[in-house]
């Protein structure tokens, strides 16, 4: 398997794990990835989502913004309240898995309508009306 270019994520979540004294095994179980997956992460020969990221930076008890900018996921300050935006959704206790990648769905249609993002001239299958929509269907927990 090729190395991506991600090494320097993994170094640097190697470090954070040794400096935490923390074993692969146990962040892996911490942060609810597998362990092949983890080691693979470190040795830079996969590159890990967003959301694996923010778990491993939970688990690390490090900023997940950090682990972003070494996976090239984010500009350190261009995309500062983006991540900030999707680390407070993710964060919320009150909402479900479900809701939450719903909210983040709307968010990034709104971000892409207004030219942000990523993607912001890309066309996209889902809009903001069909994520609202999708969004209507997602139980209240409350109810």
């Amino acid at each position: 398997m090729a190395s991506l270019n991600v090494g320097n994520l993994g170094e640097y979540l190697r470090e954070q794990r040794r400096n935490a004294q923390l074993s692969l095994r146990q962040l892996a179980d911490a942060a609810g990835v597998s362990n092949p997956y983890l080691s693979q992460i470190e040795r830079g020969l996969r590159k890990p989502s967003a959301e694996v990221l923010q778990q491993v930076a939970k688990a690390l008890r490090i900023s997940a913004e950090t682990l972003y900018v070494r996976a090239g996921i984010l500009d350190a300050e261009r995309d500062r309240d983006d991540v900030e935006t999707r680390a407070v959704i993710l964060a919320d206790p009150s909402l479900s898995e479900r809701q939450k990648q719903v909210l983040l769905q709307v968010y990034e249609s709104f971000r892409k309508e207004n030219g942000f993002g990523a993607d912001a001239d890309a066309d996209t299958d889902t809009d903001a009306d069909a994520v609202v929509d999708g969004a209507e269907t997602v139980q209240n927990p409350h109810s």
